[in-house]
């Protein structure tokens, strides 16, 4: 019989707590639920009002995965959910506005992935990203070098970037900016990244061009279009073992020298988030975000 929890008063069925997802370490689906529980209060805030975008892999990562962004069959009608526009037509997506909601979304097994603005908003986005993804065989070590270079060129700009790990290979740089049309953000994301490319031409490249990227560190800008979506700070990724996307200080970018060392599982997330908090926590707050020039 499927387990009915109670939490802030909505009934859940929470299904296969036994199933193993992740079969490298033998991480279960009730050990995902008890992450996601976990850490709530850090990852709600950087949910809330944005649409979500699912990637399923409901039999773990070595089975089906497939995005979805629509709202899934048999969604409680208590889950917030809001109509989104988009190029082929308004499409209704689910928002994760609360604990429950959250625990409803993490029983499907899913990543977590948001764009750079919020409902009340389509379109004019209030955060700036950069997903560096490296070519074999360069590594996160190669992505921090390139983040230590653009933290300081946004700064120059009076934007304040913050670094998560992809939770894959590469790393995330986001940032709070006051609300901009998404094309002006994509635009100034694409300066950057050619900029980039410019000041270290042996380890960044700009373009997505798969024959061009063994070796070099390709600064995705292209993730702040309005159709977009990256994935969330805190979300459990479709990997091998249960990696996630950790919000990671800026010594720690500094002082990497093997991939490893940037690499966290969902149990290391609760000492983290004691001994640091929320490291993205500055992005949450209007004062402290930047203006695109």
């Amino acid at each position: 019989m499927t387990p009915i929890t109670e939490v802030e008063g909505r009934r859940l069925a929470l299904s296969n707590l036994e199933k193993v997802l992740y079969p490298a370490t033998g991480f279960t689906k009730g050990e995902m639920l008890h992450y996601y529980a976990t850490t709530a209060d850090a990852l709600l805030p950087h949910l809330r009002d944005r649409p979500l975008s699912f990637l399923r892999y409901p039999d773990g990562p070595d089975g089906q995965v497939f995005f979805a962004k629509n709202v899934p069959p048999g969604t409680p009608d208590w889950v917030t959910t809001a109509e989104v526009p988009r190029v082929e037509g308004p499409a209704r997506m689910v928002l994760v506005q609360d604990l429950s909601s959250l625990m409803w979304a993490a029983n499907l097994v899913t990543e977590l992935h948001t764009p750079q603005w919020v409902i009340g908003a389509p379109g004019e986005a209030d955060r700036l990203v950069f997903d560096l993804d490296p070519g074999s065989p360069a590594t996160v070590v190669e992505c921090c070098e390139v983040a230590l270079w653009l933290r300081a060129r946004l700064a120059a700009d009076g934007i304040e970037a913050y670094a998560k790990t992809s939770g894959s290979k590469g790393l995330h740089l986001t940032a709070a900016i006051r609300p901009a049309p998404s094309e002006q953000a994509t635009e100034y994301a694409k300066e950057l990244a050619v900029e980039a490319e410019k000041a270290m031409p042996r380890l960044v490249i700009h373009r997505m061009t798969r024959s061009l990227r063994p070796g070099k560190v390709f600064v995705d800008w292209s993730q702040n279009a309005a159709r977009k979506t990256t994935a969330t700070p805190y979300t459990l990724r479709a990997r091998r073992e249960p990696t996630v996307s950790a919000p990671v200080t800026w010594e720690e970018v500094t002082d990497c020298r093997s991939p490893g060392s940037l690499t966290f599982l969902a149990p290391d997330l609760a000492p983290r988030l004691q001994d640091y908090g929320d490291l993205l926590a500055p992005l949450l707050d209007p004062s402290r975000s930047g203006t695109l020039p």
